[in-house]
């Protein structure tokens, strides 16, 4: 199939940040593309060749948007796979496979799969509402503290708490949920997998991960994971495997917990480009959002080793903030050496919203690290 210059359409659900920046490869190889997203003013709808507006989740929008592509992939996981399914059946091809992708939506069937499949994991319970947790709790089954997890749509630190004490349970959603028992960690690290139908396989390197204690999201990605050899060769094995568990085409972003024991547990995979991998577009021969192309594409398989170190800095909305964003000292950040700041195109910021990323390259780690910091320190995602 000629994919470039050509009537062939990749079909993209989503058209967030991610979106925007898988456009901006399909524009490099001049592939048409049309992108389904609920926001009239999503990040995604520029880069493409059509955009429309409709509900992710809505079986009848879905469908009709994925019969006007020859190939339909995601950006967001929070899809209707009904749709997907039904489409692949009329001979779409669609990336992640939909059965894959229903396993990946709900915590409780993705870490029900690990334990089927023998991949390491946290101890979990599930449980179909907050009163049958809170029972379980006053019967003495489930031990506090433990990790309190929604199955269904969580994002960004969204849809997890730690519940230190009973009364923490009031505050928790009445929903579906785990009781995952809390990992003594010394790191949490990312591995991203590619894989593509002929099944030709690469991960990229392992990464660390900083979280912001209050928000629970990353706040740095550093590029080499600062790891032994031993530990970084345990967790691409082990992301190899959650990999091959689903069949996965795509990429898949596979985060885990190094125990002070260094083992590796899963904590949970997204089947798309991540977070986690963002440094590549200034690091890496092979940016994910390319490699992500290629392999939905069924195209060779870039080089995923790095060209140099890499720290990456969330931009989040600060706390205190919410309305017309503006990026305070953002030109200071731009005279530092090895610092590439990327804006996702939201006009609007609050309190810890995703609104862009600042990469920092270096050959010494280290140093990227200070720099990150410095980063960190001087940018504020404000408002008016």
């Amino acid at each position: 199939m000629n994919y470039f210059s050509s009537d062939f359409t990749l079909g993209i659900l989503g058209g967030g940040q991610l979106g925007k920046m898988l456009l901006t490869e399909t524009r490099k190889y001049d592939i048409k593309t049309h992108v389904l997203d609920s926001a009239a003013d999503a990040p995604g709808r520029f880069g493409c060749n059509q955009f429309i507006q409709g509900d992710l989740n809505d079986f009848q929008t879905v469908y009709n948007f994925g019969k006007n592509v020859d190939v339909l992939t995601i950006e967001i996981e929070n899809v209707n796979v009904q749709a997907l399914e039904k489409l692949e059946e009329e001979g779409v091809l669609v990336y992640p496979q939909p059965e894959s992708l229903k396993i990946i939506q709900n915590k409780g069937l993705q870490k029900t799969f690990y334990a089927q499949n023998n991949i390491p994991t946290a101890s979990f319970e599930i449980f179909p509402s907050k009163e049958a947790l809170k029972q379980a709790v006053a019967d003495g089954k489930i031990q506090i503290p433990f990790v309190w997890k929604s199955t269904r749509f969580g994002y960004d630190g969204t849809g997890v708490k730690i519940v230190r004490l009973t009364e923490d349970l009031d505050n928790v959603s009445d929903t579906e949920c785990i009781a995952e028992a809390m990992i003594p960690f010394k790191n949490e690290l990312a591995v991203i997998v590619a894989r593509n139908p002929k099944g030709e396989i690469k991960t990229y390197p392992v990464v660390e991960m900083e979280f912001h204690p209050e928000a629970n999201q990353v706040e740095y990605v550093i590029c080499p994971a600062r790891i032994s050899d031993a530990v970084a060769e345990k967790a691409r094995k082990v992301a190899l495997e959650v990999a091959d568990a689903l069949k996965i085409t795509g990429l898949l972003a596979v985060e885990m917990f190094q125990t002070h024991d260094d083992e590796i547990l899963v904590n949970e995979v997204a089947p798309r480009p991540h977070n986690s991998g963002h440094y590549s577009i200034e690091a890496s021969y092979t940016n994910q959002f390319e490699q992500h192309l290629r392999a939905v594409l069924n195209l060779p398989l870039g080089k995923t080793d790095s060209k140099v170190a890499a720290v990456m800095v969330n931009l989040v909305g600060a706390d205190g903030y919410q309305g017309d964003v503006i990026y305070k000292n953002i030109e200071q950040i731009m005279a530092m050496d090895g610092v590439t700041p990327h804006i996702y195109g939201k006009r609007q910021t609050r309190p810890f919203r995703k609104m862009g990323h600042v990469t920092i390259i270096d050959e010494n780690i280290s140093k990227a690290r200070e720099t990150a910091q410095k980063v960190k320190e001087t940018i504020l995602v404000i408002s008016k």
